[in-house]
C-alpha cells in the first residue's frame, strides 16, 4: 500500500475543505458526496501507490504506464468534472465536444479548485491560484463555451475580489440561495 495513511489524509483533508467552501454556498448534498469515489479500490490504491503529497497521484500513475486508470475512473464518476460532460455532438463535423455543465457542478468544480490548490499549495496558495492554475492548461480543456465562461468569471472573481465576495455572489446570482 506504500503511503495508504497519507494518501488517505490528504484525500480527506481535500474533501473536508470541497465541502465546507460547497456549504457556504448552499451545495450540501454534492458537498457531502463530494470525491467519495476517491476511497473506491481502483482509485484509493493508485494514489496509495503513487502518492507524492504535492501533486495528483493519477499524473504519476500517467507518466508511469501511460495512462491513469484511477483517473478515468473518477472522472466518469463525478459530474463536478468536465471530462464527465465530454460526448460526441449532433453535428457530425465536430467529433466530441464539451456539453454544457449544470450551473451547480461548475460551482462544484470551482470548490474542488480551490481546495485542491490550499491541499497541495499550502501556504503558497492564494485567491489567485486556482486562476493561475487554469490558465496553464487553457487551450487543451474540451469543455463548452458557456462553462468555460462561467468558470473563468468565477476564478476571476475569486482572484480580483476574494472568497466571501465570489462565494455571496455564487449562493446569489448563480444558485439563486437567498
Amino acid at each position: 500500500m506504500g503511503h495508504g495513511f497519507e494518501h488517505f489524509k490528504t484525500i480527506t483533508h481535500h474533501r473536508h475543505l470541497v465541502m465546507k467552501k460547497c456549504f457556504k454556498v448552499g451545495l450540501y448534498k454534492q458537498g457531502l458526496m463530494h470525491d467519495l469515489s476517491k476511497y473506491s479500490p481502483v482509485e484509493f490504491s493508485v494514489g496509495a501507490k503513487y502518492y507524492q503529497g504535492t501533486r495528483s497521484p493519477n499524473n504519476a500513475e500517467r507518466e508511469a504506464t501511460g495512462l491513469s486508470l484511477a483517473w478515468l475512473h473518477h472522472k466518469g464518476r463525478n459530474k463536478h468534472h468536465f471530462e464527465y460532460w465530454i460526448d460526441y455532438s449532433l453535428n457530425k463535423n465536430e467529433g466530441m465536444v464539451g456539453m454544457k455543465m449544470p450551473e451547480k457542478y461548475v460551482v462544484e468544480m470551482v470548490m474542488d479548485r480551490i481546495a485542491a490548490c490550499m491541499v497541495y499549495m499550502g501556504d503558497d496558495y492564494n485567491d489567485r491560484s486556482p486562476l493561475e492554475y487554469y490558465e496553464k492548461g487553457k487551450g487543451r480543456y474540451l469543455m463548452h463555451p458557456e462553462t468555460m465562461e462561467l468558470l473563468e468569471r468565477l476564478l476571476t472573481m475569486l482572484a480580483e475580489k476574494g472568497e466571501d465576495y465570489t462565494f455571496d455572489y455564487i449562493r446569489k446570482q448563480v444558485l439563486h440561495n437567498k
